[in-house]
């Protein structure tokens, strides 16, 4: 029932923030035409229809599921060597989800490389006799290779990975607090019935 809830949170997530991501990437392009979010909406809508706001959605959820499966592996076998008893250890939370995040990062840049190839169009890899727009996973993995080659999937690896850092360490260091603040409140009102 958890993996059937996290699948379609991931799904609703990702419908509702794919168009903010195209929008986003669209206007931190070099030389990004767009100065306010309304114009880069608006331009898109009417020079590329609504789908261009959808192109990526499925190398998005493509690119989650790996992320999340890694991150998640990644901070129990880290928590396993660096915590074995379980218990509340703040250092233990910060460090694996850090390391967790880096390593989920850094393997999946390649899907991201993807997704923002798909989410600008951008007008390098459309120069490069590519004509129409690109769609699809399998049409962003061949253009990135045919304009940069393998090392191109790994563009943008040392930022990813350092966005990523203190992103989940903060979230598991917040998540395993809360859980240990619920789960003493939970015994102390057993224990005082």
């Amino acid at each position: 029932m958890k993996s059937a809830a996290g699948c379609v949170a991931t799904l609703l997530h990702d419908a509702a923030m794919n168009p903010a991501e195209v929008v986003k990437q669209r206007m931190q392009m070099y030389n990004s035409p767009y100065h306010r979010v309304t114009d880069c909406v608006r331009a898109v809508w009417q020079n590329e229809g609504a789908g261009a706001f959808y192109r990526s959605y499925t190398t998005q959820l493509t690119m989650n599921v790996p992320f999340q499966a890694i991150h998640f592996m990644t901070y129990e076998f880290l928590q396993e060597h660096f915590n074995p008893q379980r218990r509340y250890n703040p250092s233990s939370h910060v460090l694996s989800g850090a390391c967790a995040g880096a390593v989920a990062a850094a393997a999946t840049t390649p899907l991201d490389v993807c997704k923002t190839l798909l989410n600008t169009q951008e007008s390098l890899a459309l120069n490069s006799n590519i004509t129409g727009h690109i769609t699809g996973m399998a049409s962003a993995f061949r253009t990135v290779y045919q304009v940069g080659g393998v090392t191109a999937y790994f563009r943008g690896v040392q930022a990813r990975v350092i966005y990523q850092i203190p992103s989940t360490a903060i979230a598991w260091s917040v998540y395993e607090f809360f859980k240990y603040l619920i789960t003493k409140r939970q015994e102390e009102w057993r224990a005082g019935k």
